[in-house]
């Protein structure tokens, strides 16, 4: 079964509440297999719309991921990010 890449692209508005929700999901991913990869790193924006947060995880599976963000608990933590971020979050099946 192939890997999966979590893919954010986050512009935080509320630095404080944000950080709450950093704290509480690196558990939650862990706790489903997630592996940071990068989080809040240097980047260079070539195309599209800039988001200054970038975090890219890998997951043993796409439905790994899924499950991951429909958790009880990531869904917790994600509480502290709304209305503090902009963000776009998508699930990529890697090529085997």
């Amino acid at each position: 079964m192939p890997t999966a890449l979590w893919i954010a692209h986050v512009h935080v508005t509320d630095a404080e509440a944000y950080g709450r929700y950093a704290k509480e999901a690196g558990p939650a991913i862990a706790a489903h297999g997630g592996v940071f990869l990068a989080r809040g790193g240097r980047y260079v924006q070539l195309e599209g719309n800039d988001r200054a947060r970038n975090v890219v995880a890998r997951f043993p599976s796409l439905e790994k991921a899924v499950e991951c963000y429909n958790s009880a608990a990531y869904q917790a933590a994600l509480a502290h990010a709304k209305g503090a971020s902009a963000r776009d979050l998508m699930v990529v099946e890697e090529i085997e």
